[in-house]
């Protein structure tokens, strides 16, 4: 299908191009531009050439933007090539780059370089719907707009060759000649010098992150969906050995942000990111997916693909995720390994009730809260009663029941009971999920404490997916707890890389460091974390053992004050006698608290237990630790670090509990 205009733009100049595109459809000119106009399943490069081709006229929307984009040099190469009359409308007063000047000398060009734009593309309408018109009259209309100043002229005098004729002579005589002697370089001269003449730049880190669907859909309802696009597709990369992927966490604190896309990459810390955005309406499905390099202040569109179903067909839809990945991976120039191209393409279910149930489950699991986490278990139960092999489903279960756990929300051992029936049945399902040996590895750690087992799961979960930064945070503190600190930093250092905005990452982060005894860089971190998240109550008790372990004893009763307090909200607490009261006084009366609470409901043992070890109460910090290794209370692991060491070294008991975990003390 033909139409009258090719629109060409920087993505940075994109809100312009849409005034653009839309006043010339209102005043009946027809407009093609991508990614809008890109027909689902036809690739990026493809859709260029047959718009560019299909088009009578060609518009660049020039800015210093423009000068930075390979996108728009290769459409401006191709229009000229084709012949196609070219205008330049010029947004800003800034001279052409070289390579586009070679291209747009001698071409029209239109002035839109006072506010407001929509003023210009009135008077721009008109003199496209001359360049248009086929009668005798265009050659005078066209003299007449280039006399009252409305169309600008390059080099070529005469206006009507200027707008129609084909460059043959400027344009491939030169690049004929240019050939050649690209041809001699290549074949004759060396390598090394090849470099010098090329000044070639070296290969950018394939370092990606995927930013949060927009979701087109009038019904926020609907946001589960496409979360769930976005995180398939995620996820699918995150396979890719050769890729470096961030984490969703980080790429969550940009939804709904006005940021650039440069910006948003150097804070990110990567080369490229991935837009999406999406409509589900009932059971139709339309999304849109593009990749753009964002380096320095520049960015550039690659690669933009499409899929759109009048009614879902998961089979279809996978296929349609699956080639995407492949397709990014193709355009970084990453072969992929048959493993990889295996795990990307499989499909997890066929059930298309279930898949939607997953998602829900999905969409509700990134909480701590007890109510939410309830919500996220019945949409994963419901999962699994639509598709009783679904090991996903299974997987989110056995999530759920982890966090809980970890949060004190459930009894240790009855919870650890939950994540191992449902993790092994999603197991025996598909052991190729890089989440079921996750958990796993993280049940094993922190519930049965087989180091071993937990050892083996977590590099079977980084061999699956090596951009997992939570397997890689976690691993880095079991690694710690059995005295390997050498391939723990390692670890620890490439999980903040991977996601470095999540405050969990950090959590963990700053935590290694108290194994270290740089408390100083622990305070740091966590108090960093705690602007972005100041609800998340670990982070003040890691300053408080920091500060502590420093001496400074005001910093920490208000940070153990502070985690106390919100968490245990039914509680008399005492920590406002202090300092009147002396800080061990304060530090027993709250363990002796929690120790009468726990008669009636249960109580973290390790949460006892720090508050003993703050007071220096020796004897009742080894009872609670004890009642801790009974329990399975998942804070039993890490009583090898400095903070009890200092106080129990040569405490029998502790030393006995330490033999019986099988780990090593920190002195």
């Amino acid at each position: 299908m033909s139409q009258d205009v090719f629109i060409s733009y920087s993505s940075i100049d994109n809100t312009a191009a849409d005034t653009v595109c839309a006043i010339l459809e209102q005043n009946g000119v027809s407009c093609w531009m991508a990614p809008r106009d890109i027909t689902p399943g036809v690739e990026f490069a493809e859709a260029i050439i047959d718009g560019i081709n299909s088009s009578k006229l060609f518009i660049l929307v020039y800015s210093s933007n423009s000068n930075n984009s390979k996108q728009v040099f290769r459409e401006v190469d191709r229009a000229v090539h084709s012949g196609r009359p070219v205008i330049n409308l010029r947004l800003e007063d800034v001279p052409l780059s070289k390579q586009l000047e070679y291209y747009l000398s001698s071409v029209h060009w239109f002035n839109a370089m006072t506010p407001p734009l929509e003023g210009h593309i009135e008077k721009l309408s008109e003199v496209v719907k001359i360049l248009l018109s086929k009668d005798d009259a265009k050659g005078d209309e066209l003299e007449k707009v280039v006399r009252n100043g409305t169309l600008r002229l390059g080099q070529d005098k005469n206006p009507i060759k200027a707008a129609g004729k084909n460059k043959w002579y400027r344009t491939v005589v030169p690049a004929a000649i240019i050939a050649v002697l690209l041809i001699a370089v290549i074949l004759i001269v060396p390598s090394s010098l090849k470099q010098k003449i090329f000044r070639e730049k070296p290969e950018l880190e394939k370092s990606i992150a995927v930013l949060p669907f927009r979701n087109d859909s009038p019904e926020d309802s609907t946001q589960y969906f496409m979360d769930g696009v976005m995180e398939e597709l995620l996820n699918n990369l995150q396979t890719i050995k050769s890729l470096r992927v961030c984490g969703r966490t980080s790429v969550e604190q940009y939804r709904g942000q006005n940021k650039t896309l440069p910006e948003i990459a150097r804070e990110l810390g990567v080369n490229y990111i991935i837009e999406g955005s999406g409509q589900k309406s009932g059971n139709s499905l339309r999304m849109r997916i593009q990749l753009i390099l964002a380096e320095g202040n520049k960015e550039e569109h690659i690669w933009a693909n499409s899929f759109e179903q009048g009614d879902i067909d998961l089979e279809s839809y996978f296929k349609a995720q699956s080639s995407f990945a492949e397709a990014i991976a193709g355009e970084l120039n990453t072969a992929l390994s048959g493993r990889e191209k295996m795990l990307i393409e499989q499909m997890p279910t066929s059930n298309s009730e279930a898949y939607e149930a997953y998602l829900k489950g999905k969409f509700y699991s990134y909480s701590w809260d007890d109510k939410t986490l309830d919500l996220a278990l019945k949409y994963f139960e419901l999962a699994i009663a639509k598709d009783p092999e679904y090991a996903l489903a299974y997987t989110g279960v056995a999530l759920v029941w982890l966090v809980k756990q970890q949060a004190g929300l459930a009894i240790p051992e009855e919870a650890g009971q939950k994540v191992m029936e449902s993790i092994m049945q999603a197991a025996a399902l598909d052991s190729t999920i890089a989440d079921v040996h996750f958990i796993l590895a993280s049940i094993n750690y922190l519930g049965i404490w087989d180091w071993e087992t937990s050892v083996s799961e977590f590099e079977k979960t980084l061999a699956i997916n090596p951009n997992h930064a939570d397997a890689h945070g976690i691993y880095a503190q079991l690694l710690y707890i059995l005295g390997r600190p050498d391939e723990a930093i390692k670890h620890a250092e490439l999980s903040v890389q991977l996601d470095p905005l999540s405050e969990f990452v950090k959590m963990w982060y700053g935590f290694n460091f108290l194994y270290e005894k740089q408390y100083d860089k622990t305070v740091s971190i966590y108090r960093q974390a705690l602007e972005l998240n100041p609800s998340n109550l670990a982070f003040y008790t890691g300053i408080s053992e920091a500060c502590h372990l420093l001496g400074k004893y005001d910093e920490a009763m208000e940070a153990t004050k502070g985690y106390y307090t919100n968490w245990y909200k039914d509680i008399d607490h005492v920590f406002d006698r202090y300092p009147k009261a002396e800080y061990a006084d304060i530090m027993n009366q709250e363990g002796d608290l929690l120790v009468k609470k726990s008669e009636t409901q249960y109580i973290i043992p390790g949460d006892i237990v720090f508050l003993y070890i703050l007071a220096g109460n020796k004897e009742k910090a080894l009872d609670w630790l004890e009642n801790g290794y009974e329990l399975r209370d998942p804070l039993t692991p890490y009583i090898g670090r400095p903070f009890f060491t200092n106080l129990l070294k040569n405490e029998p008991r502790y030393l006995e509990l330490l033999k019986k975990l099988n780990i090593p003390h920190y002195d």
